[in-house]
């Protein structure tokens, strides 16, 4: 467990600044403690230095898990951002979908959202920014990319992709395995 490096960082926060925006500062500077992230095991975790103190006290080969997991790099060095992080990325979310009924299931199961299923999209949202995905009743159902701007949804054919998947609440039991 160790702080992550400069470069590390850098890629971090792109990919999480895609989706909540400026609002990154608010998840580190929160009231009452601040707020940490750590790499394990080329895992990125979000905790509180309670948490962090708490956590130094065991072997490091022992330690399987502490605080929330926001994602992992890849071996190529990018960042992937995993479902655990979805009520902290909700919560300040830029962009937003919503599902419809009938699409919501299809979405869960790993498809991409297509027009027919686009409920509502926030106002100006840019192509290929980061999009947190609901259900019509406002529940966060995971997040993904526009691959169309909220005026070009409006133009596009009933059959073309709007959001892009990326993660979803149905991967805990589709990757019940993969998930530790």
């Amino acid at each position: 467990m160790r702080p992550l490096t400069d470069e590390e960082t850098k890629t971090f926060f792109e990919k999480v600044t895609k989706f909540v925006g400026q609002d990154m500062v608010r998840l580190i500077e929160r009231k009452g403690e601040q707020y940490v992230f750590r790499l394990h095991k080329q895992r990125v975790f979000y905790l509180s230095e309670t948490q962090l103190r708490h956590a130094t006290s065991f072997n490091k080969e022992k330690l399987i898990s502490f605080g929330t997991m926001f994602g992992k790099f890849t071996k190529s060095g990018n960042f992937r951002l995993t479902i655990h992080c979805l009520n902290y990325v909700a919560k300040y979310a830029k962009y937003k979908v919503w599902v419809k009924a009938n699409s919501e299931m299809s979405f869960l199961y790993g498809h991409h959202i297509t027009k027919v299923g686009l409920g509502r999209i926030t106002e100006n949202t840019p192509q290929y920014a980061g999009v947190v995905v609901y259900n019509m009743s406002g529940i966060p159902l995971g997040f993904g990319i526009a691959s169309q701007s909220t005026e070009l949804c409006a133009k596009v054919e009933p059959t073309a992709i709007v959001v892009l998947h990326q993660a979803d609440i149905g991967e805990y039991l589709r990757d019940e395995q993969e998930m530790n």
